[in-house]
């Protein structure tokens, strides 16, 4: 049963302060909350050690993949494999960071999935929570919370590994329908910036759609005052990789040569997409059995236990169905990613209040586990989640 501590002060003032009013919520429910999950130092260090151990089995996984060349297992569009391969070889290309979603049960903590391409809640993880414990005359330290220090160190292990890039990096996320930017998508951006320019680096955050790629000479951004290109040696961007293989072929292309030129460093890399596809989940079943923070996970439904079936490429709870053992439907979310192929992961329960909301906890990994939150929901966590922060003790 999650434990539950009430804080009389919420963190609204400072949200508006800064401009992150899209946290508030504009429904009857709030995105956050005026609670924290009460979580002991023994939970804490459960979760961090899974963290840790999944992230060496996930690299496992990942060069089992590549030496084999079970890349269209994992539904890695082929014109990607190139620069996986590349980026995965050259030790230089770090991944920055990613979410591992976890599950504690009375069996301990299980692996629900990595979120290792384009994670967000990094705002919330890093700031909001810690600042809603200081809004209340809290110790903030009670957390398991380095998030946005342990970026900075990342940031700073990337220019240590890469003293032949200027260290100039462009931020790109995409804009909505509207042709405006997405609210969650340009805080999650402008907090790894500032992680970023505090390690050293000059900084700069443009939609996609603004940015010139070339392969011989990298990516380029068009000062709006001086009206001169800029150069950046390192590139993040908050796109899906498989999103940019399907949609923007000519650009995968463009920035192969340009990695491989040494022109551009793309954060998060390639291989990324490894981890990101859940097929992985299958992979690490396969080479971990009956691992203790693993669930079951195949490529049809399971017949002897309920299960949940995950599209490889779905995000924030899209087209999930949590099958009965019988095969029959207990719950399915609509989504846009049903075309996918889909693998089936053995069910299990996530931990509730006393009001019955699930709770999945997610803890972030940059090189090493830094940081916990909670979503808060219903039996699928979809994007009309609420993100719940904690408290050790």
């Amino acid at each position: 049963m999650i434990q539950l501590k009430t804080l009389s002060v919420s963190p609204d003032k400072q949200l508006r302060n800064i401009g992150w009013d899209w946290m508030l919520g504009t429904d009857t429910v709030p995105y956050l909350t005026n609670e924290v999950v009460t979580v002991s130092e023994a939970d804490v260090d459960a979760y961090h050690d899974a963290a840790a151990e999944l992230f060496e089995m996930y690299v496992a996984a990942a060069q089992h993949v590549i030496d084999r060349d079970r890349f269209a297992e994992l539904g890695i569009p082929a014109n990607l494999v190139e620069l996986i391969r590349h980026s995965w070889d050259d030790d230089r290309q770090i991944h920055l960071y990613g979410r591992f979603d976890l599950a504690m049960t009375d069996r301990g903590v299980k692996l629900i999935e990595f979120n290792a391409d384009t994670a967000t809640c990094l705002p919330e993880t890093a700031v909001v929570q810690y600042a809603h414990l200081r809004a209340n005359d809290l110790d903030e330290s009670r957390q398991f919370n380095a998030v946005y220090e342990t970026l900075v160190g990342q940031f700073r292990y990337l220019r240590e590994q890469n003293p032949d890039l200027d260290p100039s990096l462009l931020l790109s996320t995409t804009r909505d329908t509207d042709g405006n930017g997405i609210p969650e998508d340009d805080a999650n951006v402008a907090l790894i910036a500032e992680a970023a320019r505090e390690a050293g680096f000059d900084t700069a955050i443009a939609y996609i759609d603004t940015v010139d790629f070339s392969a011989t000479e990298g990516i380029f951004r068009q000062d709006p005052f001086s009206g001169r290109f800029i150069r950046y040696d390192y590139w993040f961007k908050l796109v899906p990789w498989e999103v940019m293989a399907e949609d923007e072929p000519d650009l995968c292309a463009l920035l192969t040569q340009a990695v491989r030129n040494r022109r551009t460093l793309v954060l998060n890399p390639a291989y990324t997409l490894l981890f990101q596809s859940k097929y992985i989940l299958k992979i690490l079943w396969e080479l971990y059995p009956n691992h203790p923070l693993l669930l079951r996970t195949e490529t049809g439904p399971l017949t002897d236990v309920p299960s949940v079936e995950k599209v490889i490429f779905g995000r924030e709870g899209a087209n999930v169905r949590i099958l009965e053992t019988s095969g029959q439907v207990r719950l399915a979310a609509d989504g846009e990613y049903g075309d996918y192929p889909k693998v089936y992961q053995q069910y299990v329960a996530f931990p509730t209040d006393a009001a019955g909301h699930t709770y999945q906890a997610g803890v972030f990994y940059a090189g090493e586990p830094c940081g916990l939150g909670f979503r808060r929901g219903g039996l699928i966590l979809d994007n009309g989640a609420q993100f719940v922060g904690h408290m050790v003790g």
